[in-house]
């Protein structure tokens, strides 16, 4: 099998139970063996006869020179990524909505928008097959192991997905500094959204700005330059989520 290396303590303990990774090994770290995390990671290796041994440190810092492998490196098959026709037949006629990443390329974001995407019960990201980034190590370890709780669907044209998204009644959302309306205003709890974020410096590209049903923007208070993308895609994602949780509360108290 192709081979990908996976650190940090929970990405490796979500892969490992997302039962949907192949494992090679898994290399520990001598100065681990009293940590919790690593209790639990050997645990569920000897549970799925995954192969785990103890090595120096200095045999991880050589797989992860930065050092921020905690310890921990899983030798693993890269991620599944998803057929969008797939993703669009599993969840027709349910709540699926999306963020379509428009040329992000800083793994640590994209990694930030996975995590805020999963704790806010967003089903799928999109992401081009080139002029962006790919799930790599570094995506996997920031977004805590969330890559693999998530459809990560894989394209080579964003204006098709989306073409193909608004074929399936979706309604795509371009988060747009220029926009007219604030994020807030757009009531998202009514449909399923395809949430457009553009690339960290150069926004959302104008064939895909013209695609959009929805501009909104996040108001600031001061002219400081834009937000980070993560904490962007992570403001509108929670306003959604807070939406959505005052309609529930509604209807609960309504009976």
């Amino acid at each position: 099998m192709d081979i990908t290396i996976i650190y940090g303590k929970n990405a490796v303990i979500e892969a490992l139970e997302c039962g949907e990774r192949e494992f090679n090994k898994i290399l520990i770290s001598n100065n681990s063996r009293a940590d919790v995390k690593i209790e639990q990671i050997k645990k569920l290796a000897q549970k799925l006869g995954v192969v785990y041994q103890f090595v120096a440190k200095e045999k991880l810092n050589a797989l992860e020179p930065e050092g921020r492998h905690q310890g921990v490196i899983a030798q693993t098959s890269p991620i599944k990524y998803t057929d969008l026709e797939d993703f669009i037949e599993k969840y027709k006629g349910e709540q699926a909505s999306v963020v379509i990443l428009d040329g992000v390329e800083d793994s640590h974001n994209v990694g930030a928008i996975i995590r805020s995407c999963v704790c806010a019960g967003i089903k799928g990201i999109i992401i081009p097959s080139r002029r962006g980034v790919l799930i790599n190590s570094t995506v996997e370890k920031t977004s805590a192991g969330a890559a693999n709780h998530i459809s990560i669907i894989k394209t080579n044209s964003l204006v098709s997905a989306i073409q193909k998204l608004k074929d399936n009644d979706y309604w795509v959302i371009a988060s747009d500094h220029h926009a007219e309306h604030n994020h807030y205003e757009i009531d998202y709890t009514d449909m399923n959204f395809a949430l457009i974020m553009g690339a960290e410096h150069a926004g959302i590209s104008k064939s895909l700005l013209k695609l959009a049903d929805f501009k909104v923007k996040i108001p600031m208070l001061t002219n400081f330059n834009s937000l980070n993308v993560s904490n962007a895609t992570a403001i509108i994602l929670f306003e959604y989520v807070s939406q959505l949780c005052k309609k529930n509360k509604r209807k609960d108290k309504n009976g």
